[in-house]
């Protein structure tokens, strides 16, 4: 590949010439993957994290960092500190340039991808624990639906923006649109909320989300009902599947997606799906990557799953309890026959 800003990336061994050929310049040839190391570094602050970043060993990345930092002599670009690494000034300098080089590769890279027309290979999809979970279980379950069987969903559950012009994702499934980027952004749909217990327990206390995590909507509603209703909190727990285990052997009552209650055959619903705590999910991708086949299907797939199962997402299903506000959640229980029969999501 051509030199980009005076950063040349090349590999191979320079082959005996005539005596009378040009001078060599005197500039050493640089790999992109060199580049791509020290950004990483400079952005996780040590060789560890840079690797696991990238896939790569710590050797391989103390490799390419000394490898990037003989190309201007040897100096050195980071401090090297106990809490791990820093750049300094020189290092800082060859940021800007580094990420023109890093912008330049990505946008060959994501439409060298975009002009392919095969319909195979993995495409990694950034997104939330419920998102994740709905499209884990249709990817198995019946539906009218199908993703090409040549193409390999990667689910990254993360609750951290992952950078899709640096194709950390290929796309992702989130709560917010982002507020700027060239980005490709369609509302999938929205996932219901409602509270749940054991079927038949007398679970009064609630199941909810770390003191870390009070900002979250459905944290927010529980600790409401907390102070209004004077019922005491079992156990916090971070992830929506410690919640729903915890529900399930009947440690507490808590909140879940519908799609994950009503099709669980030992949970019931106490009251109708709670509005302020549904979660709206957005389709994002580069636009550069839009067109490229495998992630066109992926989004097919993705916006057809959400039409189809509409109703499944929304809690509209047979067997739903009637409206009841949080106090009467805490009325004695009695047995419903027809609350037996839902069918599984």
């Amino acid at each position: 590949m051509a030199a980009l800003d005076g950063l040349a990336i090349a590999k191979g061994k320079t082959r005996q010439g005539p005596a009378t050929r040009p001078p060599r310049s005197g500039r050493g040839a640089m790999d992109w993957d060199d580049v791509r190391v020290f950004l990483a570094i400079a952005r996780q602050g040590s060789m560890r994290a840079a690797g696991r970043a990238l896939g790569l060993s710590q050797p391989t990345i103390a490799r390419r960092l000394a490898a990037f930092e003989a190309t201007f002599g040897g100096q050195t670009l980071f401090d090297r500190l106990p809490e791990g690494l820093h750049l300094n000034a020189a290092g800082e300098q060859l940021i800007p340039a580094a990420e023109s080089v890093e912008d330049a590769v990505l946008t060959l890279e994501r439409r060298r991808a975009a002009a392919s027309p095969l319909l195979s290979g993995t495409v990694r999809v950034s997104t939330g624990e419920c998102a994740a979970g709905f499209l884990a279980r249709c990817l198995s379950e019946p539906t009218m639906t199908a993703l090409p069987s040549g193409i390999t969903l990667e689910l990254v559950d993360s609750r951290q923006t992952k950078n899709l012009a640096r194709r950390e994702a290929d796309m992702a499934l989130r709560h917010e649109p982002p507020e700027s980027g060239d980005f490709y952004i369609f509302k999938a749909g929205t996932f219901a909320c409602s509270v749940y217990r054991r079927r038949g327990a007398d679970a009064a206390a609630w199941v909810t989300y770390t003191d870390e995590q009070a900002h979250y909507a459905p944290a927010r509603w529980v600790q409401r009902q907390v102070e209004e209703t004077g019922k005491p909190v079992a156990l916090r727990a971070s992830s929506m599947l410690m919640h729903l285990e915890a529900i399930r052997a009947g440690t507490g009552r808590g909140v879940l997606p519908c799609y994950v209650g009503d099709g669980h055959p030992l949970l019931e619903r106490l009251m109708p799906p709670i509005p302020e705590i549904a979660a709206d999910y957005w389709i994002i991708v580069h636009r550069d990557l839009r067109r490229a086949a495998c992630v066109r299907a992926v989004i097919d797939w993705m916006k057809a799953l959400f039409a189809e199962q509409r109703d499944v997402l929304a809690g509209n299903r047979q067997g739903a309890a009637s409206g009841a506000s949080p106090r009467e959640l805490d009325a004695p229980h009695v047995d419903h026959p027809h609350r037996h029969r839902r069918s599984a999501a």
